[in-house]
């Protein structure tokens, strides 16, 4: 019974809370009108939930975490020293990355990945979800930059999520 009325409990404190900051005040009004949203609102995007997927391996979670924060640095200073450069040294392009990861959610932490860091950018997953296409700033050789995301970001997701 309880559950029906707080399908969300942590969702309403935090909605109830912030009505009433934004607001700044707690006149009778506010603190109705919070406490209706709070209750409300959880209940009716309770269903809009999209399942979690259980991460089997927290400790290849954390280590991927630090090593897309070290590749996130490292790009960001290889994209500098790129830009410095004339424009006609540039080699954009597109490439198709055949996928290994199963589910809506391991998919998106990929391609998260890869646009977070600078000088590439998820462009687009296909229908069948098999292939993601990824746009790079300058690409040398497209087997060496699949390879490396492959390689680099989707065997720990593999591992990470079990798919």
């Amino acid at each position: 019974m309880l559950r029906r009325i707080f399908p969300m409990p942590t969702h309403s404190i935090v909605l109830f809370i912030v009505w009433l900051l934004l607001n700044q005040s707690i006149a009778p009004g506010h603190l109705l009108l919070a406490l209706i949203f709070a209750l409300l609102i959880p209940i009716l995007v309770g269903g809009m939930q999209a399942e979690q997927p259980h991460i089997r391996r927290p400790i290849k979670a954390v280590i991927y975490f630090l090593r897309v924060l070290v590749d996130i640095i490292v790009a960001n200073i290889e994209v500098t020293v790129q830009l410095m450069r004339p424009v006609k040294y540039l080699q954009p392009a597109f490439v198709a990355i055949p996928l290994e990861l199963t589910g809506d959610f391991p998919i998106t932490v990929l391609a998260s990945t890869i646009s977070l860091t600078p000088g590439t950018l998820s462009a687009e997953v296909s229908e069948d979800k098999q292939w993601l296409y990824v746009h790079a700033l300058h690409m040398k050789d497209e087997t060496t930059l699949v390879r490396e995301i492959k390689k680099r970001y989707e065997a720990p997701l593999l591992e990470i999520f079990g798919c």
